[in-house]
């Protein structure tokens, strides 16, 4: 049995350094090929008239215009290549008028390596599914391929705003990471406190510790956002 082809992903986003970004977590992902990467829709309709393509990360607020009236045009000339929409909007009617034109999934900005891997191999788990279903029980299996997991409890003690405030501490931080103690300082809470939620986050895969040798003293470990 031949390999499942892997799918071709065009990025579609005007900033620069969110286009590379999203395009190295596209390559990051098993099954999954970067097509290209389109600054605007007029880029985009020029690589899809070039290059076959599968499915679109689009971000819907581009240069030239929305993005959903140019699934609305490639759907009128016959592109059949899947949505999912990148956006920092949270217009609910916007989410509805996308889903009246296949747009599979919404990913809401920023968001996380981690976060984009699970709506893409979500994706690819409903476009795997083949042959003719034997009963609703089965439909129902490949549409909830494309909903989003809830949540995973977190451990006892831990909150989430405080979670969510660790974590843009590190994002913030940057490539040279940052210490409990700077952190803690940063955020108004214990050193002992933040340092849980900096192993939470390393214990997850979403952050990573080294230690940083001074001139005297015993080092310091630093965290840094992985992503």
């Amino acid at each position: 049995m031949s390999a499942p082809q892997a799918i071709r992903v065009l990025v579609v986003e005007d900033d620069p350094v969110a286009a590379d970004a999203h395009a190295l977590y596209v390559r990051r992902v098993p099954g999954f090929v970067l097509a290209g990467i389109a600054h605007s829709r007029a880029d985009a309709v020029q690589q899809l008239q070039r290059t076959p393509v599968d499915l679109l990360l689009l971000d819907l607020f581009l240069p030239d215009g929305h993005g959903l009236p140019l699934v609305r045009s490639l759907r009128s000339a016959g592109h059949a290549a899947d949505v999912i929409a990148v956006t920092s909007a949270r217009d609910l009617a916007i989410v509805r008028e996308g889903v009246s034109l296949g747009v599979v999934q919404y990913v809401l900005k920023p968001f996380t390596f981690t976060t984009l891997r699970d709506r893409l191999l979500r994706y690819a788990e409903f476009r795997a599914a083949a042959g003719e279903a034997s009963g609703q029980e089965e439909v129902d299996r490949a549409l909830a391929a494309l909903r989003a997991p809830q949540p995973v409890a977190l451990p006892k003690g831990l909150a989430p705003d405080t979670l969510q405030a660790i974590t843009g501490a590190l994002r913030a931080a940057g490539p040279d990471g940052v210490s409990s103690g700077a952190a803690a300082t940063a955020l108004g809470i214990s050193r002992i406190t933040a340092r849980r939620y900096l192993e939470h986050l390393v214990g997850t895969g979403r952050a990573a510790r080294a230690p940083q040798y001074g001139q005297i003293g015993r080092p310091e470990l630093r965290y840094r956002w992985l992503g």
